[in-house]
C-alpha cells in the first residue's frame, strides 16, 4: 500500500538562455515534406472503436535530420462533421511520461463539447520515449519505480545525504542502460519538433492545441518555436516558464498548502470521519498522522506514503471522501481500502527523469538540496521538506545540447490558459509567471476553484465557456478573466 500511495502521485502530478528558434539547430529541417499517414485500428484496450492510430518516423537527433530515426505513435478521432471541421487539435494529457495516445477518446467521452468535436479532429500522440512511441528505459527496479516522484520527506541535512545514494544510483542506471543515446535529445523542445512533424505529416499548415499541466509547457515551447504554425494554443493547469524546472518542483509544497483549506473545510462539515470539526483540528491531525506514521507504520504505510497520498487525493473534489476515509482508517487502525493492482511504471518514470532533468539544469550539490529543504520545511512544513529534498537529476549526465526554450512575448497573440486558484501540481503562482512571460500573446482565465484541471473536467461554467468560445469561434476573453466560484452541483 505504501507503493501504491506513492506512485499515485506520481501517476496524477500528474521545468535562463536565448528562445530557441525553428531553425536554431544547424541542419534542422522542420518543414520536412508531408508524409503519408495510413490511419488503421489501435492497440488494444483502446477506449474507443473510432480512434485511429499511425506511426510517424522523426530524428532521435534533429542536428542530423538523415541519421537514427525513432518512432511516434500517433491517434485521430476524427470529426463526424468534415463540413465543420476547421483543423486539427493536438492534444496532451500531462506528465512527462503520460501516455496521450488514448487521450481523444477520453476527452470525448467526458464533458468535452460537441461543437468542440466536430471543428476538430482530435489528435492524440505517445511523446517520444513513452509508451507505443520508441520508448527509454532506466532499468529501474520495482522499489525504485513506486519511490514516487517526490523524495522521502527529509527533517535533517542527514536524511538528504541518505537519499543522495538512491538518486545517484537511478542516474547512473539511466546514464548506462540500453537507451542512453536517446538521453541527450529526450527533451520539451525535441518533442515540440516531433509535433510539428506530426502536423506537416497530416498535411496541415497550422496546429490547434490543447495541454494539461506539462502539457502546459509543452505547447507554451511549441508555440514559441513555431509561433506562424501555431492556430488556438489553449494551456491548462499551467508551469511556470521554466517548465519541470527545480523550481517546479518545490512549488509542489505550496500547491499543498493553497489546496488542503478545502479539504479541512470539508472533513470539519463531516464529523462522522472523526478528524475533526474545525478546519484548525482537521490541519493538526494531518501533522499528527504524519508524525505517528513515520514513527510507526500503518499497514506498511508510513509518513511519505501518507503525504504523497493525500498530495494525490487533492487533485479533484470527488476524491476527499475517499481521502477522508483513508485518514479514518489510518487513524483508528483500521483496514485501509482495498486498492487496484500496482501498474508498471518503468517507462513512465524513466521518461520523466529523461525529460525533467535533461530540460534544464538542476543543482548539483548535496549541500544546495539541504539548504533548499531547510528553507522549505519551515515555510511548506506539509509538503516542503520531501519536493525541496535530491533527486536522480542532481546527478544527471551533462549530455544537452541546446539551452532551454525561453517563453516570451514574441508572436501572435493566440494563447488561452486556463487555471485554478487553489491547484496542487500547477499552483498559481507557477501559472501567473507564465503568463507575464507571455505578455500579449496570452490571455489568462481563473477559475475559483480547487483542484488540477479545468477544461473540460472542472465544474466552473464561466470558465469552459470561455475554453470552448475560443477553440470554436477563436473568440478570447479581450483582458484577463476570473471566474467566480460556482455553486457545487
Amino acid at each position: 500500500m505504501r507503493r501504491k500511495a506513492l506512485s499515485l502521485a506520481v501517476a496524477a502530478t500528474a521545468v535562463a538562455a536565448t528562445a530557441v528558434a525553428a531553425t536554431a539547430m544547424p541542419g534542422v529541417s522542420v518543414a520536412a515534406t508531408p508524409d503519408t499517414v495510413r490511419w488503421g485500428p489501435c492497440p488494444e484496450k483502446a477506449d474507443s472503436p473510432r480512434l485511429q492510430c499511425s506511426t510517424l518516423e522523426v530524428p532521435l537527433d534533429y542536428r542530423e535530420p538523415d541519421g537514427r530515426r525513432i518512432e511516434i505513435a500517433i491517434s485521430r478521432l476524427a470529426s463526424k462533421k468534415p463540413s465543420q471541421r476547421r483543423g486539427v487539435l493536438l492534444t496532451n494529457p500531462g506528465g512527462p511520461g503520460g501516455t496521450g495516445l488514448d487521450y481523444p477518446a477520453l476527452l470525448a467521452a467526458s464533458k468535452l463539447p460537441r461543437k468542440v468535436l466536430d471543428s476538430y479532429d482530435l489528435i492524440g500522440f505517445d511523446p517520444r520515449g513513452v509508451g507505443r512511441s520508441t520508448p527509454v528505459t532506466c532499468d529501474l527496479t520495482q522499489e525504485q519505480q513506486y519511490r514516487g516522484n517526490f523524495p522521502p520527506y527529509a527533517h535533517t541535512a542527514a536524511d538528504v545525504a541518505r537519499e543522495a545514494g538512491n538518486a545517484r544510483t537511478i542516474a547512473e542506471q539511466c546514464a548506462t542502460s540500453k537507451t542512453a543515446e536517446m538521453l541527450p535529445h529526450t527533451t520539451t523542445a525535441n518533442t515540440a519538433r516531433d509535433m510539428d512533424r506530426i502536423r506537416s505529416a497530416l498535411g496541415e499548415p497550422k496546429l490547434s492545441y490543447l495541454g494539461h499541466s506539462y502539457g502546459s509547457y509543452l505547447g507554451a515551447v511549441y508555440t514559441t518555436m513555431f509561433p506562424t504554425r501555431s492556430d488556438r494554443v489553449v494551456l491548462d493547469s499551467n508551469l511556470g516558464p521554466g517548465g519541470y524546472d527545480v523550481t517546479a518542483m518545490r512549488l509542489f509544497a505550496r500547491g499543498l498548502e493553497d489546496r488542503f483549506p478545502d479539504f479541512a473545510a470539508f472533513v470539519a462539515t463531516h464529523p462522522e470521519y472523526g478528524l475533526g470539526t474545525t478546519p484548525e483540528q482537521v490541519t493538526a491531525k494531518f501533522y499528527d498522522l504524519a508524525e505517528r506514521l513515520e514513527t510507526k507504520p500503518v499497514q506498511g504505510i508510513d509518513g511519505n506514503a501518507f503525504r504523497g497520498f493525500t498530495f494525490d487525493r487533492l487533485y479533484s473534489d470527488a476524491l476527499m471522501p475517499q481521502l477522508a476515509e483513508f485518514w479514518q482508517a489510518l487513524d483508528t487502525d483500521r483496514p485501509v481500502p482495498s486498492t487496484p493492482p500496482l501498474p508498471n511504471l518503468e517507462n513512465l518514470m524513466s521518461a520523466r527523469f529523461s525529460v525533467i532533468c535533461g530540460d534544464t539544469r538542476w543543482p548539483g550539490t548535496v549541500r544546495e538540496y539541504q539548504r533548499n529543504v531547510a528553507v522549505d520545511r519551515q515555510k511548506y512544513p506539509m509538503l516542503g521538506g520531501s519536493t525541496a529534498g535530491i533527486g536522480p537529476c542532481a546527478f544527471w549526465p551533462d549530455k544537452r545540447v541546446e539551452p532551454p526554450v525561453r517563453i516570451g512575448d514574441r508572436g501572435p497573440s493566440n494563447v488561452l490558459m486556463a487555471q485554478n486558484e487553489r491547484d496542487p501540481g500547477t499552483p498559481l503562482a507557477g501559472a501567473q509567471k507564465l503568463r507575464r512571460a507571455f505578455g500579449k500573446r496570452a490571455t489568462m482565465v481563473t477559475a475559483d476553484q480547487g483542484g488540477h484541471g479545468v477544461y473540460p473536467f472542472g465544474a466552473n461554467t464561466c470558465a469552459n465557456e470561455a475554453v470552448t468560445a475560443f477553440l470554436t469561434h477563436g473568440q478570447r476573453p479581450s483582458r484577463d478573466l476570473a471566474c467566480a466560484a460556482e455553486p457545487s452541483k
